[in-house]
């Protein structure tokens, strides 16, 4: 009793803390950027700080300013250049350092943009231990220098010969940051999706040029090994959606998804309504009811989509859960089956040796997925015989093991295509078969970057 009065004596005005925006990101990072870590995982925080300034730098591109990013990452710093509009000279301490504001509350300025609730590089300023921003406009520049997301010196505005856009240096804060260090694979593999999802943008990174002038269709031949394709990549663009389409040898599901040109990793809304409208527009391409798993086993696809004020289920915008492409607008499932019902269905029609590679892909996991349901019943059902001993059903369970291999291995065989192309994967993939005992239809994966 007397520990809990002294509890509850402890607990008065002064327990009661107001922080203003800098002290917040700082006390609890994982709100704005997710874990921490020290880049040795893609995911960690140092690349997330990356990933909000360049994508301010994206968003200028989608509305139709700048071709072109300039990238720099060093050692222990990071530079970002993009030749958008640049920032107006008024504002360019308010944009880094005012929690909550932004230009991309306003739907005209920024139509569909990643950014929406305007904390990004206010958390990237408050978690650098040195933050610099200028911003070239129409002949003009300001320049702003801040530490841990205090203003050091703002400079006044002066003349410039240099081109509109906005510069951005910044060191992560290495007291929140431990022992940081950049992976650049991990770097090149964000860029690469940056031109993916925006055919046409040139970037450069430490010098080296990187540019897609085909999208998605550029990121599934990087993805995949040609050799294991059975039918060549189906890519189709319409507005604001473009998927890339294609099957494999490999078992279970495989996916990259994006959102106004942010890689959602954990998929989405948008990637819930792919999956479905895939299956029914197979369905009635074929008019056969294929079982939804056997259209979907093998599969290696693409979605991007461009949404208006899109919901993420947080900061770090890796799971999409807006239920509809724009305010009062059609729902999201509703567009995603619209969009493939038509397209795809022309596709296939128009392509008839790609149709029925497909059907046959689909018609082979059908025989294997039956295959394997038979022999793990009559493996359970040895299992249960009181005469079956531990070593002759192991005995057993191996001779149906080896028919089943010889089985798949004989009809995939015809099947396979070698195809052209520029890119190959150095290790093709190969699942092992699993005992019986451990059979199991592999989920679906929403994949990350590297596989």
């Amino acid at each position: 009793m007397a520990e809990n009065k002294e509890l509850f004596n402890a607990y008065t005005e002064e327990s009661i803390r107001s922080l203003d925006w800098r002290e917040h990101i700082r006390l609890r990072p994982g709100m704005y950027i997710g874990k921490l870590g020290d880049g040795s995982s893609q995911d960690d925080g140092i690349y997330i700080l990356i990933k909000e300034v360049v994508d301010n730098c994206i968003d200028e591109h989608m509305m139709g300013f700048g071709k072109q990013i300039d990238i720099k990452v060093t050692e222990h710093s990071v530079t970002v250049r993009d030749y958008g509009r640049g920032v107006p000279l008024g504002k360019v301490v308010d944009v880094v350092s005012k929690i909550n504001t932004g230009a991309k509350y306003d739907s005209k300025a920024f139509q569909k943009s990643v950014g929406l609730n305007g904390v990004g590089t206010k958390a990237v300023n408050a978690l650098s231990s040195y933050f610099k921003i200028s911003s070239m406009r129409e002949g003009r520049v300001k320049v702003a220098e801040f530490e841990r997301g205090v203003l050091t010196k703002e400079h006044k505005e002066t003349d410039t010969k240099d081109g509109n856009g906005t510069l951005v240096t910044f060191t992560p804060d290495d007291t929140v940051f431990k022992n940081y260090h950049f992976i650049p694979d991990f770097l090149e593999n964000q860029i690469w999706n940056y031109c993916f999802l925006n055919a046409g943008l040139t970037i450069h990174f430490n010098g080296q040029k990187y540019l897609s002038k085909n999208g998605l269709l550029d990121l599934l031949q990087r993805k995949t090994n040609p050799d294991d394709l059975r039918y060549p990549i189906i890519h189709l663009k319409g507005e604001d959606i473009e998927v890339a389409i294609t099957h494999e040898n490999q078992y279970g599901e495989e996916y990259y998804s994006f959102v106004n040109g942010q890689h959602t990793t954990q998929g989405g809304t948008h990637l819930a309504a792919f999956r479905e409208a895939f299956v029914k527009t197979i369905r009635d391409f074929y008019k056969k009811d294929y079982d939804a798993t056997d259209i979907r086993a093998s599969i290696c696809a693409a979605i991007a989509v461009r949404v208006q004020e899109p919901v993420f289920e947080s900061q770090t915008k890796t799971k999409l859960g807006s239920l509809t492409v724009s305010e009062g607008g059609q729902s999201m499932k509703a567009f995603v089956l619209e969009f493939l019902s038509k397209q795809l269905d022309d596709y296939l029609h128009r392509n008839p040796t790609i149709a029925e590679s497909l059907k046959k892909r689909i018609e082979q996991s059908e025989r294997e997925r039956k295959e394997l349901a038979g022999i793990k019943k009559l493996a359970n059902e040895r299992a249960k015989r009181p005469t079956c001993t531990t070593a002759s059903c192991a005995t057993a369970a191996s001779t149906l093991m080896k028919k089943l291999q010889a089985s798949i291995k004989t009809s995939r065989r015809p099947n396979r295509r070698k195809l052209p192309s520029s890119s190959r994967r150095a290790t093709p993939r190969a699942v092992p078969l699993q005992s019986p005992a451990t059979w199991r239809h592999k989920p679906y994966s929403v994949s990350a970057v590297n596989r």
